[in-house]
C-alpha cells in the first residue's frame, strides 16, 4: 500500500468523547461543530459522521460518558463513609453544576433542547441517565428514614420533588442568572434539607 493509500486511524471512541467535553469546556457548545471537533482529533467531519450518526448522537453519548464518571463518583460517595445527611449533601455538591457554563450541565441543557425532536431510543437513553440519578436519591433517602437521621418521607416523592428544585437552581447557575451563585444556592438547598428532614 503506497504512503498516499494508507489511512490514519480512528482515535478510540472514548478519546473523541473526552475531546467533545473538553471543546465545550473551553469554547462551549455554540463553537462545536463536527469541523471543529475533526481537526481537534484528526478526523474528518464525515469520518466522525460516519462513526456517531449525527451532532444529537455525538452529544447524547458524550452526555452518557460524562454521566458514566459522574456514576462511579456517586456510588463512591454513597457507599463511603458518614451518616445518611453527610452524604445527601455531597450527593448534592455532586449534583449542582461548579459555575456559569458548567460543560456537563450546559451539555445537559442542549440535549434536553434537542429531546424535543428526539425519537424514542434517546429519549430513553437520556430517562436511564435521569433514573440513575434518582434511584440513588431514593435509596439514600429511605436509609436515612430507616436509621432515623431523617424524619419520615416518602423517599421517592421527595427524591422526586428534591431534584426538580435542584434541576431548577442548576438552570440559574449554569445560564448566569444574576444573583444566583453556586454558594447561595447551596445555602437555599441546605436551610430547604434542614427543615424537611430533620427529625
Amino acid at each position: 500500500m503506497t504512503a498516499s493509500r494508507r489511512r490514519t486511524p480512528a482515535p478510540p471512541r472514548e478519546n473523541v468523547l473526552a475531546a467533545t467535553m473538553e471543546m465545550i469546556a473551553e469554547r462551549g457548545l455554540e463553537k462545536l461543530t463536527l469541523a471543529a471537533l475533526g481537526a481537534e482529533v484528526g478526523m474528518s467531519s464525515g469520518h466522525l459522521a460516519y462513526h456517531f450518526g449525527s451532532k444529537d448522537e455525538l452529544l447524547l453519548r458524550t452526555l452518557e460518558w460524562s454521566e458514566g464518571r459522574l456514576g462511579a463518583a456517586r456510588s463512591r460517595l454513597l457507599t463511603g463513609g458518614g451518616d445518611a445527611r453527610e452524604r445527601l449533601d455531597a450527593y448534592v455538591d455532586l449534583y449542582v453544576p461548579k459555575g456559569h457554563r458548567d460543560p456537563h450541565w450546559s451539555l445537559w441543557l442542549e440535549v434536553w433542547n434537542r429531546s424535543q425532536n428526539a425519537d424514542d431510543d434517546a429519549r430513553d437513553r437520556q430517562a436511564a441517565i435521569e433514573g440513575a440519578w434518582h434511584r440513588d436519591l431514593v435509596a439514600l433517602l429511605a436509609e436515612g428514614v430507616s436509621r432515623g437521621a431523617f424524619r419520615p418521607v416518602d423517599p421517592d416523592r421527595f427524591a422526586t420533588r428534591l431534584r426538580a428544585l435542584l434541576d431548577g437552581f442548576s438552570l440559574q447557575i449554569v445560564i448566569g442568572l444574576r444573583g444566583t451563585g453556586r454558594e447561595r444556592v447551596m445555602d437555599h438547598v441546605r436551610e430547604f434539607l434542614d427543615e424537611a428532614l430533620n427529625p
